[in-house]
C-alpha cells in the first residue's frame, strides 16, 4: 500500500496508450535521501509500459527537487575531495559534448536546447566549446546559479513552454524524460522545436539492464518518486516514434557512470531505505571506481545501466 501521509496522490493512465489496464510491478523507496514512502510502479497490461501508479502531483513533487538535489550542484562540502568531485561533474559534461559531436556539427550561430537543463553547466560547456546560443528549461528556477547570465531561460513544464518553432539544430534530455509527467507531449514538442536538419539526444536508465537485474527494487534508475516512467528499449523505442521522430542511432551506455548505479544499487541494499549521505562515500566512491576501472572499459558492451537514443524529425 502506498504511504498515505505523503502529498496528494493521483491516478493516472498508461503514459503510451491510454490504458487503464494494469498489474503490479514492483514497490520503491526513496533510497537516495531516505525520505518516508512506498511508491508503486505498474505495467500496462495493454502495451507493457511501466510507470508509477499513483504519483504524487506535479505541483508537489518539486517538495522532491530541493537545494541537495544532485542536478542542481548547489551543494559543495564535500570536504577534501571536493576537487574529485567537481573533476567528476566536468567530465560528465565533456562526455555530453562528446557524444553529441558524433551527430550534429554545430557552430557559432546554431541554438541548442537543454531540457531539464539543471544547474546549466552543459549549456555553458557547448557555448564554450562551440560558441553556440544556449536556451534552457527547468521546472525549477535555477536562473540565479553562475553561468545563467549567458542562457535563455525557460522555467516550467516543456510542453507548456514557448520556446519557437523549428528553432533547434541540438535538443538534448540527459535524464530528463523519466521524471516527464506526459513524455509523449514533450517528445512533440521536441520534434517541433528541432530544425530539420537537428537533432534530440535522449539519455534515460535502461529498465532492461544489468544494474536493473542485480538490485531489483533498489535498483537506483528507479529514483522513486521523482522518475514516474521506466523504459526498456523497447518501449523508449516505441515512444520516439509514436511521437513522429525518427531514429538515427541507439546506444546502450550514455555519459552518466553506470558505475554510479553499479555502487549507488549496493549501497541502498545494506541501507535498506535510510538514505543515502553523499559526502560521507565520496572516498569509497571514487575507491570502488579505481578498483573497477578493467570492468569499466567494458561498459559499452555490456548494458549495465543506461541508453541513448539519438533522433531526428520523422519525414
Amino acid at each position: 500500500m502506498t504511504d498515505m501521509t505523503l502529498p496528494s496522490l493521483e491516478e493516472v493512465s498508461c503514459y503510451h496508450c491510454g490504458s487503464d489496464q494494469r498489474r503490479p510491478f514492483l514497490v520503491a523507496e526513496d533510497d537516495l535521501t531516505g525520505r518516508p514512502g512506498r511508491f508503486p510502479f505498474v505495467v500496462c497490461t495493454e502495451c507493457g509500459f511501466t510507470y508509477q501508479f499513483p504519483r504524487i502531483s506535479v505541483e508537489r513533487i518539486k517538495e522532491y527537487y530541493d537545494d541537495e538535489y544532485i542536478a542542481h550542484r548547489k551543494k559543495r562540502n564535500w570536504g577534501p575531495f571536493g576537487s574529485f568531485v567537481d573533476r567528476a561533474m566536468e567530465r560528465l559534461d565533456r562526455k555530453k559534448v562528446e557524444i553529441v559531436g558524433r551527430y550534429v556539427e554545430l557552430h557559432d550561430d546554431d541554438e541548442v536546447l537543454d531540457v531539464g537543463c539543471g544547474a546549466g553547466t552543459f549549456l555553458s560547456k557547448l557555448r564554450t566549446t562551440y560558441g553556440v546560443n544556449s536556451v534552457g528549461v527547468d521546472f525549477i528556477d535555477l536562473a540565479h546559479l553562475p553561468g545563467f547570465e549567458q542562457i535563455e531561460f525557460h522555467c516550467g513544464l516543456f510542453y507548456n513552454v514557448d520556446v519557437g518553432h523549428g528553432r533547434f539544430k541540438l535538443v538534448s534530455m540527459w535524464h530528463f524524460l523519466e521524471h516527464d509527467y506526459d513524455p509523449d507531449r514533450s517528445l512533440r514538442q521536441a520534434r517541433d522545436v528541432l530544425r530539420p536538419d537537428g537533432r534530440l539526444v535522449i539519455e534515460v536508465p535502461r529498465l532492461d539492464s544489468v544494474t536493473y537485474r542485480m538490485y531489483r527494487e533498489r535498483w537506483p534508475g528507479l529514483q522513486a518518486p521523482q522518475h514516474t516512467v521506466l523504459f526498456s528499449k523497447e518501449t523508449l523505442l516505441r515512444q520516439v516514434a509514436s511521437a513522429g521522430l525518427q531514429v538515427v542511432d541507439y546506444l546502450t551506455y550514455g555519459a552518466y557512470p553506470a558505475y554510479f548505479y553499479l555502487f549507488a544499487g549496493a549501497a541502498f541494499k545494506l541501507l535498506k531505505g535510510r538514505g543515502l549521505d553523499l559526502g560521507k562515500v565520496v572516498v569509497p566512491y571514487f575507491l570502488g571506481q579505481a578498483l573497477l576501472a578493467p570492468l569499466l572499459l567494458f561498459e559499452r558492451r555490456l548494458n549495465l545501466a543506461m541508453q541513448t537514443v539519438v533522433c531526428r524529425r520523422a519525414p
